[in-house]
């Protein structure tokens, strides 16, 4: 053991850092649910503060939804809205069918069970500026209903509109 030494208050260095503490933290959110199955997002320190979708189903454990990240760190999903600047309510879940916004270029993605995710809004491009958040499933009329906001015109603040988006990706102005 080492030999005891005498500092003053607070001058001692700890071998407990905050990054020790947190390094190895999940953070857990934005809780689904779809029919049986449990949905939620796990924020994870451990991939550079990426957020994945995760599902429990009744009859297994919990998988992620979202793909890892690739070994090139290029393309990795990352689940993420910007509306606000404070993001929230970045996917929803229908019928198996996942539908997130991916931190990157904030664009609205469709995944289905075991697939990989499609991207159903504009191209970067044409969406540049554009960012969508707190999504409800319209079933009954093949829609999403989504809050966008629109960083693309001169106004001094985003314009925040209401758009419904075609479970298929072509959107149309609610």
């Amino acid at each position: 053991m080492p030999d005891p030494q005498i500092a003053s208050y607070a001058s001692w260095a700890s071998p407990i850092t905050s990054d020790l503490i947190v390094a190895s933290s999940i953070g857990l959110g934005d809780i689904l649910t779809d029919g049986r199955d449990i949905y939620w997002i796990e924020s994870r320190p451990q991939e550079r503060g990426r957020s994945v979708i995760v599902r429990c189903s009744q009859d297994g454990g919990p998988a992620d939804v979202t793909p890892p990240i690739p070994s090139d760190s290029q393309g990795a999903v990352n689940v993420r809205t910007r509306v606000h600047e404070y993001g929230g309510g970045a996917y929803l879940v229908s019928g198996g069918v996942v539908y997130f916004c991916n931190d990157a270029d904030q664009r609205l993605y469709r995944q289905e069970r075991g697939g990989s995710p499609v991207p159903i809004t504009e191209t970067p491009s044409k969406s540049r500026g554009m960012r969508y958040a707190d999504g409800v499933m319209d079933a009954a009329r093949g829609r999403m209903i989504w809050v966008r906001e629109d960083h693309t015109t001169s106004a001094a603040e985003p314009i925040n509109t209401l758009v419904d988006i075609a479970l298929d990706g072509y959107g149309r102005s609610a």
